[in-house]
């Protein structure tokens, strides 16, 4: 697992920031080191060796402390590294949340690590007007401002202190916005001299609360597959209230009661049903198998609770059925829900319940164990103590051990994915380069006038041959591109599982 973990963390390393940071941080996945180990462990010039560590240690990927010696010493994040791969999912959902421009901050605020807020205003601004919406005018500072508060808000942003594990460990996320000097940020749009009252004050990305809502975006559309619109708005609303009386990664919420329910979705009327048939579909998720919320009282109507632990565990259990399914069929996916259900269970008790000859359920039990889907152990059938007992084979599940499997194939099919990538971009580099080259010339012709003639002959420098190979290159690295999305969505969910096991 760790050198699967590692390899992954090594080729995103290089993919995002170059073969000096991926030196760095190669050396660093062996265990903590100093400086000076680093310097040894890379071989690269001591220069090159601190600017790689400046950009691991500022995007957070490397934190730092001081030893009983005194002396400093590097541990690298394996899990950050990883959400590299989650960046995009978190820029649309800021973007869902709070428009576009404050999905330009975000992005500015993961490029650098961490910035300052009237850093992040300006460069936002300068992005804009560079690439200005025909829709839409470029937004004043003031707003932008507004914007960057909005993210404080949502706590999207937080203030970043230190990067010592110790101190990281007591201190309290801070979003308090300190004073922003209008005036002096357009000062400095306009090349002009001014001191930015809030330089020593820097923010980065709040990932914990990113990694949460899209948490809570699993589970509100798992309950919309499940039953209907109404039944994931409700889940949402509750979600709400859950938030205002429980610690975020609570296994179980506090009792939510009724009437505070009633009152939350009565606020949007837009759900005219929800609020009519409010007690059945309280009545339908808490019934349903999944049991995503308990009724947990009686007073006031009702009171319930969202069970987390168990939503993740249910979630979990649906996502590996689905893999067996693709992976070995209908009929395999009918016995690995079948030991699920009763844990432990023989060949003969497996063939008659699943109802399959038994030829077939003894290989696919078989294939099941030797995949690792299933466990197989002895149980000592009773007999004579002179004579030879027989062992009698049971089939059980260990969910834990699966999970993990399933991680390992997860960062080994991204890993395989940004190789692949990496080669269809560099086997077709030139002809990449030359369609770069002839659209800029094309852009500049057209800007000056040109005919449709001199269009089309500049259009022609790309023969058909070359023009057929290209696209069939970016289509396949848009496939890879989709299927690294889907793959991480996987491994985040699994991942999540074992944040509540």
């Amino acid at each position: 697992m760790k050198d699967l973990y590692g390899k992954l963390c090594s080729s995103l390393l290089e993919e995002y920031f170059g073969s000096i940071v991926q030196s760095v941080g190669n050396n660093l996945l062996c265990g903590k080191k100093t400086l000076r180990l680093i310097w040894f462990g890379t071989g690269l010039p001591l220069a090159k060796v601190k600017e790689g560590l400046c950009v691991l240690v500022k995007h957070g990927f490397v934190t730092y402390h001081q030893d009983e010696d005194n002396n400093i010493e590097y541990t690298i994040e394996q899990n950050k590294i990883i959400m590299l791969l989650r960046y995009p999912r978190f820029i649309f959902f800021v973007k869902t949340c709070c428009g576009d421009e404050a999905e330009v901050m975000i992005e500015e605020v993961l490029k650098h690590g961490y910035i300052t807020a009237s850093d992040v205003i300006i460069k936002t601004y300068k992005r804009i007007e560079q690439t200005p919406s025909k829709s839409a005018e470029v937004p004043s500072i003031s707003q932008l401002k507004d914007i960057f508060e909005l993210l404080l808000k949502n706590r999207f942003l937080m203030r970043s202190l230190s990067f010592d594990t110790k101190l990281q460990e007591n201190d309290k996320p801070n979003y308090v916005l300190p004073n922003i000097d209008v005036r002096a940020i357009a000062s400095k749009l306009q090349n002009q001299a001014a001191d930015l009252p809030d330089k020593d004050v820097h923010w980065k990305v709040n990932f914990d609360r990113l990694i949460e809502d899209l948490r809570d975006q699993i589970i509100i559309s798992a309950v919309n597959q499940r039953f209907d619109k109404n039944a994931a708005e409700l889940m949402r609303r509750m979600i709400i209230l859950m938030e205002l009386r429980t610690l975020s990664w609570a296994d179980t919420s506090n009792p939510i009661p009724f009437t505070e329910i009633r009152e939350e979705i009565r606020k949007d009327p837009n759900y005219p049903e929800l609020e009519q048939y409010l007690d059945q579909y309280l009545r339908l998720i808490e019934e349903d198998n999944s049991q995503f919320i308990k009724r947990v009282g009686d007073s006031g109507g009702g009171q319930y609770s969202i069970d987390m632990k168990n939503i993740f565990k249910e979630l979990t259990w649906a996502t590996i059925e689905n893999i067996v399914t693709d992976k070995y069929g209908s009929k395999a996916a009918r016995i690995f829900r079948l030991v699920r259900k009763e844990y432990d269970l023989g060949i003969d008790q497996i063939q008659r319940l699943a109802m399959l000859p038994a030829k077939e359920a003894k290989y696919l039990c078989y294939i099941l164990a030797q995949e690792n889907y299933m466990q197989i152990h002895e149980r000592k059938r009773g007999g004579t103590s002179t004579g030879l007992t027989k062992g009698l084979f049971r089939f059980s599940i260990d969910l834990s051990k699966v999970v993990q499997m399933k991680i390992e194939h997860c960062c080994h099919a991204l890993y395989n994915i940004i190789k692949r990538r990496d080669h269809e971009t560099s086997s077709n580099r030139r002809m990449i380069e030359k369609q770069l080259r002839v659209q800029i010339l094309s852009d500049n012709l057209k800007e000056h006038g040109a005919t449709e003639q001199q269009l089309a002959d500049i259009a022609e420098m790309m023969t058909p041959s070359e023009s057929e190979q290209l696209e069939k290159a970016q289509n396949a690295i848009k496939k890879l591109a989709a299927t690294e999305l889907q793959i991480d969505e996987t491994l985040f969910l699994l991942t999540l599982y074992f944040r509540y096991h």
